[in-house]
């Protein structure tokens, strides 16, 4: 099938879906973009079931690549690092990078995601129908199954082609895996979060704006973003059961005892910690594993409802946004839709399985890591071989927040490499030197 034959059906407007919209429709291509939820632009955005996004380099190439950069600034909070929160109190910043542009930005999924809807509506070839739930996708069939959910009717459409960005919980993934078209396998994480709230105080920030909050305690931990009306969304990460965790707060005074012994600086500026805890939903988190994420060409699995990841590395949506890149260039390069599927799923599956390692192993160093001497020795011990070997040898960390050139894939690999670099030279002397003959070496067998 030509790609100009038939309009696109993109269903989830969320992030994803929105700027895979916007991109489509700037090459001219016909989109109808079905959504769930009511219209954002007119509906109060759901509190409590979103954590904080953090927007880095490989979703800003995606959003400069639809031009929407400029509109998009206003919403970021630069954020230059982790600052770490010890339980008596002290705070020490733990710099993301080590150049003036190496930043990630907080930003608010509510306020992006209703500026990419006002984009894509501002293009008279995209088609925007809310309220209109997926039930189904039917390949045998070749149709799509909504549901209105105002006039309460149903109807089918036709599905080729049709592009699936409905989330980690995706309606049109779960139809296909129970008609035995692909298989699916949902690792839930053994932790949930709650999302709660540290208000401005006074017009102001509570805080130092332009860092990560988080308090590491081992098993859990709390971390904050800032946002730009000067309060921070904060958010509780705990295990499900056990002590410690979100089966052992019952009560209000447990959910007291557990801040006052470990977020005790965090709980002074939380006014309404109870309310907004016993109010809140308790979120789930997972990595979704599906295969394949296409059927011929007639439906693709993108973004989340193809490889959902937990959000420990920050890399959600950027890892979406460059889904809908890549989508976008490879345009160019095929005549037939599911030439174009089979290439995307073969050039991103590799990416997206390494993204979601590194994101679950990051939860560890987030929640624990982060105050090992051993990890801030070695931390500091690869920032100065970044100094001395410039763009040869570059922390993981750096290579996935701010090398989008570096793919996910490569950057696991050298990581592991790099991991292994630090091992050896991780024997200094009393005076903290590096010994760079044996460290050139290594970069120069290792890394290449």
């Amino acid at each position: 099938m030509s790609l100009c034959d038939r309009a696109i059906n993109v269903v989830g407007a969320g992030l994803a879906g929105a700027l895979l919209a916007v991109l489509l429709a700037r090459r001219g291509l016909p989109v109808n973009l079905y959504e769930r939820r009511p219209d954002p632009r007119r509906a109060q955005s759901e509190r409590g079931r979103s954590i904080n996004l953090a927007l880095a380099a490989r979703g800003i190439r995606a959003l400069e690549r639809a031009g929407m950069m400029e509109r998009i600034r206003p919403l970021l909070i630069p954020m230059r690092g982790r600052m770490v929160h010890s339980p008596s109190g002290e705070t020490q910043l733990q710099p993301y990078g080590q150049r003036e542009d190496e930043v990630i930005y907080s930003v608010s999924r509510a306020d992006l995601n209703r500026l990419l809807i006002e984009e894509a509506a501002r293009h008279p070839r995209v088609c925007l129908r809310f309220r209109q739930t997926c039930l189904a996708a039917l390949p045998e069939a070749g149709t799509l199954r909504l549901h209105d959910d105002v006039s309460g009717s149903e109807c089918h459409v036709p599905m080729a082609p049709t592009i699936a960005t409905d989330g980690a919980g995706s309606a049109v993934r779960s139809s296909l895996a129970r008609a035995g078209h692909i298989s699916v396998r949902e690792e839930r994480l053994d932790h949930d979060y709650k999302e709660l709230t540290i208000p401005a105080r006074e017009a102001h920030y509570a805080m130092e704006p332009h860092a990560l909050h988080v308090w590491p305690r081992g098993g859990f931990m709390l971390i904050a973003l800032p946002n730009i009306d000067h309060s921070f969304t904060a958010t509780l990460f705990l295990a499900r059961s056990g002590p410690d965790s979100f089966g052992s707060l019952l009560g209000g005074d447990r959910l007291r005892t557990l801040f006052q012994s470990q977020f005790a600086d965090a709980a002074r500026l939380m006014p309404h910690l109870l309310e907004e805890f016993m109010s809140h939903p308790q979120g789930q988190l997972g990595t979704v594993y599906a295969h394949p994420w296409h059927i011929g060409g007639e439906v693709l699995l993108l973004a989340d409802a193809a490889h959902a990841i937990v959000p420990f590395h920050g890399q959600g949506m950027n890892a979406a946004f460059e889904d809908c890149l890549v989508f976008d260039g490879l345009l160019d390069r095929h005549d037939d839709w599911e030439a174009l599927f089979t290439q995307f799923e073969r050039s991103r599956l590799p990416n997206t399985t390494a993204i979601a390692q590194m994101a679950l192993e990051n939860y560890v160093e987030m929640r624990d890591t982060v105050r090992d001497p051993t990890y801030l020795r070695r931390k500091a011990l690869a920032m100065e071989l970044e100094r001395r070997f410039p763009g040869r040898f570059i922390p993981r960390y750096s290579m996935v927040m701010f090398h989008p050139e570096i793919s996910y894939a490569e950057a696991l690999r050298r990581g592991e490499a790099q991991e292994r670099i630090l091992e050896e030279l991780d024997g200094r002397d009393a005076a903290g030197s590096v010994d760079l003959d044996l460290a050139q070496k290594l970069i120069a067998d290792r890394l290449g």
